[in-house]
C-alpha cells in the first residue's frame, strides 16, 4: 500500500522537476497544451498537493505555504517562458508558409468587369444616339430653380421637403442634390435652339433608406424631344421602339394616365416583358408625358408653335427585372463577383 501523499520539500521538488521537464520537451503549442493540464491544472501533482494544505498543523503551515508558493511559481514562469518561445517560433513558420514574392509573375489573372449599371446606361444611350437623339449632361449639385420651379413644381409640393430631398447648406444658397435628371432638360432648353432631341442619364439622389428595391443614390434616364407637331403618338412609338431594344421584339408598352407637375397630360408606363422570369406580364418602367406649356415657357420656347414630350426611367429598376436582379444591395455593395456575371455586356 502506498504511502500518503504529504506536503514535504522532497515531494515537492519531485513535483516540479517533473513539470519543469515536460515543459521543456514541449514542441508545440498543442503539447504545451497537455502539460498545462497535467502539471498546472486541478488534477496535477502540485495541485494535489496544495489541498493538503487545510490538513497541515497551524504551525507548519507557514512553512508549507511557502514551499508550495515557490514552487507554483517557478513552474508558471517556465511555462510562460516555454509559450513566449513556441509562439515566435509558431508565429515565424505561418509567415514564412504565407510569403509571397510580390516580384513574382502572377501565377493567375482575373478579368475585372464594368458594373452592369454603367453597361446598361450606355445600351439605353446607344439606342437613342441610333435615333438620333443626342446625349446631355449636367451637375449632380443642382439650384433648386432648375430642379423643382422651372419644372412646375410648387413651393409646398411634397418632393421639395426635406424628408424627401437632399438640402445643400447654407439654405439660403438653394442648393440640392439633383432629385432627377430633368434640370439636364431645362438647361439644355434654355441653351440650344429648337429642334431638341436630347437624353439625360445620370445619378440622382433621395433620402430613401437602402432596402431591396430603393436606394439613396441611383441612376436615371430622362428624354426629351421638343419640335413643331409633336404629340402622344410620337411619344408612344418613340417609349415602344427604345422597349423593343431593350426586351426583345415581343416587348410593348401602354399609357396609364397620372399626374406629374411638368407634364400634361401625364402617364404611368408600363411594359410588356414577354421573358420576365415567371411568365410574361406587364411592369411598371417609369413616367412620361406631353411637356406642361409652364415648363415651355419658363425656358423662353413658345408652346403656340412648339410642343414636346418627355420621360424617366430608373436604370438600376430596368436592370432588376430585364436581368432578374433580385436586390438592391447587390449594385451597391462592391462585390466585384456581382459585375462578373454580366461580363462585358448587359
Amino acid at each position: 500500500m502506498s504511502a500518503p501523499i504529504e506536503i514535504n520539500e522532497s515531494a515537492v521538488k519531485a513535483a516540479v522537476s517533473s513539470a519543469l521537464a515536460a515543459i521543456a520537451v514541449a514542441a508545440d503549442s498543442a503539447a504545451l497544451k497537455v502539460v498545462r493540464t497535467a502539471h498546472l491544472g486541478e488534477a496535477s501533482p502540485l495541485s494535489q498537493l496544495n489541498a493538503l494544505m487545510r490538513s497541515v498543523a497551524p504551525e507548519a503551515k507557514a512553512e508549507a505555504g511557502k514551499l508550495m508558493g515557490q514552487a507554483k511559481g517557478h513552474v508558471a514562469v517556465a511555462f510562460a517562458v516555454r509559450e513566449e518561445e513556441i509562439l515566435v517560433v509558431e508565429q515565424q513558420a505561418q509567415l514564412a508558409a504565407e510569403s509571397v514574392d510580390v516580384t513574382a509573375a502572377a501565377s493567375r489573372w482575373s478579368a475585372g468587369a464594368r458594373h452592369p449599371l454603367m453597361l446598361l446606361q450606355e445600351s439605353i444611350c446607344d439606342a437613342f444616339v441610333g435615333m438620333g437623339w443626342e446625349i446631355s449632361e449636367g451637375p449632380e449639385l443642382e439650384s433648386e430653380w432648375f430642379n423643382f420651379d422651372a419644372l412646375n413644381f410648387d413651393e409646398d409640393h411634397p418632393a421639395r421637403a426635406m424628408q424627401d430631398t437632399f438640402f445643400v447648406e447654407p439654405a439660403e444658397a438653394h442648393l440640392v442634390l439633383r432629385t432627377h435628371t430633368s434640370p439636364v432638360q431645362v438647361r439644355t432648353m434654355l441653351e440650344r435652339e429648337v429642334p431638341i432631341y436630347i437624353l439625360a442619364p445620370g445619378r440622382v439622389y433621395r433620402t430613401d433608406e437602402l432596402d431591396a428595391t430603393h436606394t439613396p443614390v441611383f441612376t436615371q434616364f430622362e428624354g426629351l424631344a421638343i419640335d413643331k407637331g409633336l404629340t402622344m403618338a410620337h411619344l408612344r412609338g418613340t417609349l415602344e421602339h427604345a422597349a423593343r431594344l431593350m426586351f426583345g421584339e415581343g416587348a410593348k408598352i401602354r399609357l396609364r394616365p397620372n399626374y406629374f407637375p411638368f407634364t400634361e397630360p401625364s402617364a404611368e408606363l408600363d411594359v410588356w416583358h414577354p421573358t420576365f422570369v415567371g411568365g410574361a406580364r406587364w411592369i411598371e418602367w417609369g413616367g412620361c408625358g406631353m411637356i406642361n406649356q409652364n415648363v415651355l415657357r419658363s425656358a423662353g420656347i413658345d408652346p403656340e408653335v412648339y410642343s414636346g414630350f418627355a420621360f424617366g426611367m430608373g436604370v438600376e429598376r430596368t436592370l432588376m427585372f430585364r436581368n432578374e436582379v433580385g436586390d438592391m444591395h447587390d449594385m451597391v455593395e462592391g462585390d466585384v463577383r456581382f459585375s462578373q456575371q454580366f461580363g462585358m455586356v448587359v
